[in-house]
């Protein structure tokens, strides 16, 4: 059974910090792009970042440019989004998926970030 679990979320003040984790389990996921998503209250949930598990290729939204970064950790099948200098509007549910096929085919249960101004 494919797990993705995620954790590391909570408050933050506006310019403060948060790293996430995306626990993968069930499956190898060579081969995969891992993601993180966001769905902020009243909105369509949005891509925020994704790289590839081989090779550690990344793309970002452009609103998290800069101060963002997704990476992994093949060896404990863990992906990270280290979140600096936040924004009340990066206030959101944070969702991991990975992506095979050219379908995000798996997704986590969301962690809630909130970033208070």
């Amino acid at each position: 059974q494919v797990q993705l679990v995620e954790s590391g979320g909570g408050l933050v003040q506006a310019g403060g910090s948060l790293r996430l984790s995306c626990a993968a389990s069930g499956r190898t996921f060579r081969g995969y792009y891992m993601g993180w998503f966001r769905q902020a209250p009243g909105k369509e949930r949005e891509f925020v970042a994704h790289i590839t598990w081989i090779g550690g290729i990344t793309t970002y939204v452009d609103s998290v440019k800069g101060r963002f970064t997704i990476s992994r950790d093949n060896a404990k099948n863990t992906v990270y989004l280290q979140m600096n200098s936040l924004k009340p509007e990066d206030t959101a549910v944070y969702y991991c998926a990975a992506n095979s096929a050219a379908r995000w085919e798996y997704w986590g249960q969301g962690t809630q970030v909130t970033v208070s101004s």
